[in-house]
């Protein structure tokens, strides 16, 4: 099982990709922008994507939104600040499976990747 973890901290794609591996999920990809989300969802198939919403580059939400237009229905959780119900909304409009609040529990962030993961 492959995931792929997208956020421009480099200790909050850690602490996630920990999460993960304990989690049992054998690789754990990362990315540290959505451009560069968008190019790995391209390239390979993924179980589920764990997307931050305020990056460099490219915004997470104009990642998902990219992934969904290529026609990949792979299981995306926003993992963000992003707390307005509007932005929340918005992500589950434009394609999200999920989202999760930072800062967040680690028992929160299993629950949701066992949901998506189907662990």
């Amino acid at each position: 099982m492959k995931v792929l973890v997208v956020d421009d901290s480099m200790t909050m794609r850690k602490v996630v990709a920990t999460y993960l591996q304990g989690m049992g999920v054998s690789e754990v990809d990362q990315a540290e922008n959505g451009a560069q989300a968008v190019e790995m969802a391209a390239k390979t198939e993924y179980a589920c994507i764990f997307l931050d919403w305020n990056m460099p580059v490219l915004l997470g939400i104009d990642a998902l939104r990219a992934i969904r237009a290529s026609g990949n229905q792979v299981p995306v959780v926003m993992v963000t600040t992003e707390t307005e119900k509007r932005s929340v909304v918005q992500a589950i409009k434009d394609g999200a499976s999920d989202y999760l609040m930072k800062p967040f529990q680690k028992d929160a962030f299993v629950e949701r990747a066992r949901r998506h993961l189907k662990l």
